[in-house]
């Protein structure tokens, strides 16, 4: 293919030199005369393992040109890729004026343009800039439609400054965020030959997810690191007890507790978080992302409250209160917390749970929520249909076939369904059904 890449930092002169590599046609742009030189000689504009090889080789196949002009380099090429930085400005926004500058040359180049042209953003991105900010910059200045003169869309990158090569011929996967088809055929025959899946997505969810995987990255290094220094405090090896961690595939490093949902509670993860915390306080440790969990989990349920506060009804059915579908352990439940704010605020309950039976419970379970809620058995109903007929606000905090299929057999045009548990079958269900974060 012929291929133009805007920007040759360490994500765009790494491309540059594995699609030529690769057998394609590449046109290197970049405002920086320097790096241009350097890559015209052979040489490498960015410090990495392997490309001083690379680059020396790919410009003696005649397969490498670069220029300052994005207009040549749109003009000689089908695809362009748009690598330019996105740094951050003093207030910790984004910085976007490289790529708002590149959006007006390309949008005028592809003005110029006959045959449909497709450009594939890479530079990390605030979500909805490529089709709310770059998209009406290159409708504007080429006088063209995104889907008919051209094609926009946002594949994220996953390089590391060191690795970039190794990264690059096996990469964790392949995203392309589009609104048609054709571009996203364009890229799988670019890329669809590396050892990954290749994934399809919207754009919006593609600026993100990148954003995501890097916040998540940051928050593993912390993780390690405040446990390190904890760790330290205690006496304790550190790398030994993250290898340890490690071994566990099936919930610590796995997709297990990844899924958007109510906050958590039960009978460890809180009263873990806080005997971990006061450990850290005893020894004078700072533990700062460690210790906002809890506050972070009380945010999660203050948006429950909020939305069913702002609805303005007063009678209120809970679908579950066990902190957990399929067990009867209410202690720290998020559902039994809610439950007590909302009858602190003069609210009518009704609620079912086919698991919490007051006669089972035993122990602390059965002492903290006669603490919590100490009238917790007028307010329990036998059957849901009871708790969905006398209710104006539905709680769903419970998961589970049956469940979903009495909810649309006997909602009710109305009533107001606040889903905790992201339903199955929300277009079946007859109230206005609104998710807590979705």
């Amino acid at each position: 293919m012929k291929i133009s890449i805007f920007g040759l930092g360490y994500v765009g002169a790494v491309s540059l030199a594995c699609l030529s590599r690769d057998g394609h046609s590449v046109i290197g742009v970049d405002i920086e005369k320097t790096k241009l030189d350097l890559i015209r000689e052979g040489k490498t504009p960015v410090v990495e393992e392997g490309m001083v090889e690379l680059m020396e080789q790919v410009a003696k196949s005649g397969r490498v040109s670069v220029t300052t002009d994005a207009q040549q380099a749109v003009m000689g090429s089908d695809i362009s890729l748009v690598c330019v930085g996105t740094p951050s400005a003093t207030n910790g926004s984004q910085d976007q004026g490289a790529v708002l500058r590149l959006a007006e040359q390309i949008g005028v180049a592809i003005g110029n343009k006959a045959e449909p042209h497709v450009v594939v953003f890479r530079s990390t991105l605030v979500p909805g800039t490529v089709e709310d900010v770059l998209r009406p910059i290159i409708e504007r200045t080429s006088g063209k439609k995104d889907g008919e003169g051209f094609y926009l869309c946002f594949q994220p990158e996953f390089l590391r400054e060191g690795t970039s090569i190794r990264d690059y011929d096996k990469p964790p996967f392949t995203i392309v965020g589009a609104n048609h088809a054709y571009p996203v055929e364009r890229l799988r025959a670019l890329f669809g030959h590396l050892p990954c899946n290749f994934l399809e997505t919207s754009v919006r969810s593609a600026e993100m997810m990148k954003y995501c995987c890097n916040n998540f990255h940051a928050l593993k290094i912390t993780f390690a690191n405040e446990t390190a220094r904890l760790c330290e405090a205690l006496g304790v090896d550190p790398f030994e007890v993250m290898d340890l961690v490690c071994q566990d595939t099936q919930l610590n490093i796995s997709r297990a507790y990844l899924k958007p949902g109510f906050a958590f509670g039960g009978s460890c993860l809180p009263k873990d978080l806080r005997a971990t915390t006061y450990l850290a306080k005893k020894h004078d440790v700072e533990i700062p992302m460690l210790a906002g969990i809890m506050p972070s989990n009380r945010a999660h349920l203050d948006v429950a409250l909020q939305k069913i506060l702002d609805s303005g009804k007063r009678k209120i059915g809970f679908v579950g209160l066990s902190f957990k579908t399929g067990t009867d352990d209410l202690r720290e439940s998020p559902l039994v917390a809610l439950a007590e704010q909302l009858i602190g605020k003069g609210m009518q309950l009704s609620i079912y749970d086919p698991e919490v039976h007051l006669s089972r419970l035993l122990g602390a379970n059965r002492r903290y929520i006669e603490t919590t809620l100490p009238h917790i058995g007028q307010l329990l109903r036998p059957e849901l249909a009871d708790v969905i007929v006398e209710s104006e606000v539905l709680v769903v905090g419970l998961s589970g076939q049956a469940v979903a299929e009495t909810l649309a057999s006997i909602c009710k045009p109305g009533q107001l369904l606040l889903d905790l548990v992201r339903l199955p079958n929300v277009g079946a269900i007859h109230a206005e059904v609104e998710g807590l974060c979705w």
